[in-house]
């Protein structure tokens, strides 16, 4: 058995991505490879963003020596007690990378294992967490001088996985210029029927708008690792999603070559990149279009321009939404209805919904809400294409407004000071 736990909690397919995967590979330079002395376990909580692929996600690090998905949480958190029947080592600590800070509270009391609570933007419970580490000092700015000591800034997670993973396939792209490469725009139109619903034709239809006025322009799609090709293809099949007659246009044709692409009926190829992460291949877009989540984050952090989009062309089609708007537009019967409401509100309110902007506390990256229309999306491409100093203005305060790298091996670091502190038995 194990003579050392860590006990990792997170939720959603970003925070997974993004937050455990580098830390886990952080943990295991700190504390090594030797798995019946340092175990480490990622148990998942329920996510209204979730896909149902984070535990498969999770299982794919081989730093990571069990998993338990969302679906058995609340009976690990109320009774202590997992599916599998997990044992548990005497010594341990509950690392917090995502879900509720409460959790970690109760799991941690229940096992006997210091916690510590990795924030972003907000630490809460001061009194009953262990240590915190923070991504800026201005989340710690607040803390009661008692409560200092628990605080240490690591910097941003988000910057640490760019990092992570570079990948030097080149794309397949037949250029007749291979020392002057054509712009390549990103297309992130999300990973969930309700944004696919009207995000992939959207993007689409602009791309055939830009492609037509300038048609050296390269676009790609890199599909989300919990999303097949076929399925993301089936969102730009007017006979499976229609959703493509309110646009005009944004149907396209899945061919299976190497690599494979969607095909518009005006030529235009987009490729589908399904390596993951694809942050090299974000890296090397100058813009993106992209719909409003995790996606901006991931973008920001990368220091890579976009457009942010949210068509509500449907009113009722935009369910996607984080924390309890997202579960009321979800729901059986009732779900169309707040739905609605919540996207009307959204559309009266207006701004800051991307994460860069809501970082910055100002416009960084545009906006997009309400009745679109591909044609005005791509005359903003075109400008952007056309006035590259714009988007280097983005990319320069992208890069202003995130924190430092090298959060994993700060909060690796971390994990193993508070390990070697006393340490209490299970009650």
């Amino acid at each position: 058995m194990a003579k050392v736990d860590i006990l990792i909690l997170s939720n959603g397919p970003g925070e997974v991505t993004t937050w455990v995967r580098p830390v886990v590979r952080a943990l295991r330079q700190n504390l090594g490879n030797d798995r019946t002395l340092v175990r480490i376990s990622v148990v998942l909580s329920p996510c209204p963003n979730a896909t149902g692929f984070e535990a498969a996600i999770a299982q794919s690090f081989p730093e990571v020596d069990r998993v338990q998905s969302a679906s058995a949480f609340w009976q690990f958190l109320l009774w202590g007690k997992t599916l599998e029947n997990w044992e548990w080592s005497d010594r341990g600590v509950v690392l917090f990378l995502g879900g509720d800070q409460f959790f970690p509270i109760v799991i941690g009391k229940r096992l006997g294992y210091h916690t510590v609570v990795y924030a972003e933007w907000d630490a809460r419970w001061h009194n009953l967490i262990d240590r915190f580490a923070v991504m800026k000092p201005k989340v710690a700015a607040h803390v009661k001088q008692k409560y200092a000591h628990k605080f240490t800034v690591v910097g941003d997670l988000m910057v640490e996985a760019q990092g992570e993973e570079r990948d030097d396939r080149q794309l397949v792209f037949s250029s007749p210029a291979p020392e002057a490469p054509p712009a390549l725009i990103g297309i992130l139109p999300g990973s969930k029927a309700a944004k696919l619903m009207q995000g992939v034709p959207f993007t689409l239809a602009s791309a055939e708008y830009v492609y037509a006025r300038k048609p050296e322009t390269k676009f790609v799609i890199p599909v989300a690792p919990t999303l097949d090709i076929q399925t993301l293809a089936s969102f730009a099949d007017p006979q499976k999603n229609p959703y493509i007659k309110t646009f005009g246009g944004g149907s396209a044709t899945l061919v299976q070559s190497e690599p494979p692409v969607l095909k518009t009926a005006t030529g235009l190829s987009v490729e589908l990149w399904t390596q993951t992460p694809a942050y090299d291949l974000l890296s090397r877009c100058s813009l993106c279009l992209t719909t409003v989540g995790a996606n901006t984050a991931e973008l920001g952090a990368l220091a890579v321009p976009m457009i942010v989009l949210l068509p509500t062309q449907q009113m009722d089609a935009m369910r996607s939404w984080d924390g309890l708007p997202g579960l009321l537009a979800n729901l059986p019967l009732v779900g169309s209805v707040f739905a609605k409401v919540i996207n009307w509100l959204v559309l009266k309110r207006k701004g800051l919904l991307a994460w860069p902007n809501i970082w910055a506390q100002e416009m960084v990256v545009p906006e997009l809400v309400g009745k679109l229309l591909p044609q005005d999306i791509g005359e903003m491409v075109l400008d952007f294409l056309t006035h590259p100093e714009k988007l280097e203005q983005i990319r320069t305060k992208l890069r202003s407004i995130r924190g430092e790298a090298g959060a994993a091996q700060k909060i690796a670091s971390l994990v193993s000071e508070v390990l070697n502190e006393e340490s209490g038995g299970r009650g």
